[in-house]
């Protein structure tokens, strides 16, 4: 069963930083009746940050209420367009509070943020001020009694039942939240340019490579909805992971094991300057992903320490929708693992520079892809 509530969230501050508290009022979906009410000492800090512990606390009482459908009207631009993914997020604290109202929001079915004047938010307003009246009173950071999370009451006609944890969320039989991997290619290098392999070597990102990172970045914080970025360590990985972070206003974390493959004694070479080297181990290499380039790592190898890799992002920063910025091979493996591919693959698909995929991993064991090689927001972009 359904349950849609509606939440009103304000939070102001008398000073900038200053006193500061928060007010939120959670109704039913037509507004007739009050579910909870909620006002809280923030204590010293700024109106943004009030106003967002404001939300955060409509989404728990949303969340006890047992909602599934949920609509925030607030009069903070500010917080609307940042949780719905359109503005970056650059004050830590905001960052850290909007994270746990992102955390919230994926176990409902849907949540929409509106923007409102101040005169339609006049009840969240009102509950604010009382709570930064209570602060310049000595009241301790917190909910006044009787205008806290126990005091939320959901309607007692018929409570919607908990769903059973083993009901399946997707059509693949899976009955937990997924880990969304957004598999983004880095941008154009001189050696992508000329088309010669390029593993270890650290190229930075040429001009073009810089306009395809921004591209991708735009598209990414208007689709929104990211919950962290990791990425190679290599530069032109760093350069476009650090596009996007700008963007949405969040860390790079790096890991090693996302690195290209080691192409040893290819790297730098054209491919048919590879096979010029060694015609028939080129022609092994291209049949058997077990057979490594003199000096370097085999396809075989390269998927066994990504597998790993993208276990421990599930693991670290899992369930949610993470960025993996990284090369081709990397991608290649991720798509491998999720469709359950043979090695032999990784030469039958094609990803073009600055592209997106997404693969989906679920920790009772299902995966998804839903999309491969999509370069529709590199319009006006060249891709090679």
């Amino acid at each position: 069963m359904s349950l849609h509530v509606v939440i009103e969230a304000d939070g102001g501050s008398r000073g900038n930083p200053g006193p500061a508290g928060a007010g939120t009022v959670v109704l039913n979906a037509d507004r007739t009746k009050v579910l909870a009410r909620l006002a809280y000492v923030v204590g010293k800090s700024t109106n943004n940050v009030a106003e967002y512990h404001g939300l955060l606390n409509g989404l728990k009482a949303a969340q006890q209420l047992r909602a599934t459908h949920i609509s925030v009207r607030m009069d903070s631009k500010l917080v609307v367009e940042q949780m719905s993914g359109r503005w970056k997020i650059k004050h830590p604290d905001m960052r850290e509070l909007a994270m746990q109202c992102k955390t919230i929001e994926r176990e409902m079915q849907q949540v929409e943020y509106q923007w409102v004047p101040r005169k339609d938010n006049s009840r969240a307003d009102e509950l604010a001020n009382k709570a930064m009246d209570a602060l310049g009173r000595g009241a301790a950071p917190g909910f006044l009694e009787g205008f806290g999370l126990i005091d939320a009451h959901a309607e007692k006609s018929e409570p919607p039942a908990p769903k059973e944890q083993s009901d399946p969320k997707v059509w693949n039989g899976a009955t937990t939240e997924a880990t969304r991997l957004l598999l983004l290619r880095h941008g154009q290098t001189a050696m992508s340019a000329q088309r010669r392999y390029s593993g270890r070597g650290n190229p930075p990102l040429t001009e073009l490579g810089q306009q395809q990172a921004a591209a991708a970045a735009q598209h990414l914080g208007a689709r929104g909805g990211i919950d962290a970025i990791v990425a190679s360590p290599l530069e032109r990985c760093q350069q476009t992971a650090k596009a996007v972070a700008d963007v949405l206003g969040l860390t790079v974390h790096t890991i090693d094991a996302l690195q290209e493959m080691d192409f040893g004694d290819w790297d730098g070479l054209s491919f048919a300057e590879a096979r010029a080297a060694d015609p028939e181990l080129h022609e092994q290499w291209l049949r058997d992903p077990n057979v490594a380039p003199p000096g370097g790592e085999s396809l075989s190898q390269v998927f066994r320490r990504v597998k790993k890799a993208r276990a421990h992002i599930a693991e670290t920063f899992g369930p949610g929708t993470i960025l993996v910025v990284s090369h081709v091979t990397p991608i290649k493996s991720v798509l491998r693992e999720a469709l359950g591919a043979p090695g032999t693959m990784f030469h039958k698909m094609h990803l073009d520079l600055a592209s997106l995929s997404i693969a989906e991993f679920y920790a009772d064991g299902p995966t998804c892809v839903r999309l491969v090689n999509d370069t529709s927001y590199l319009q006006g972009v060249r891709v090679q």
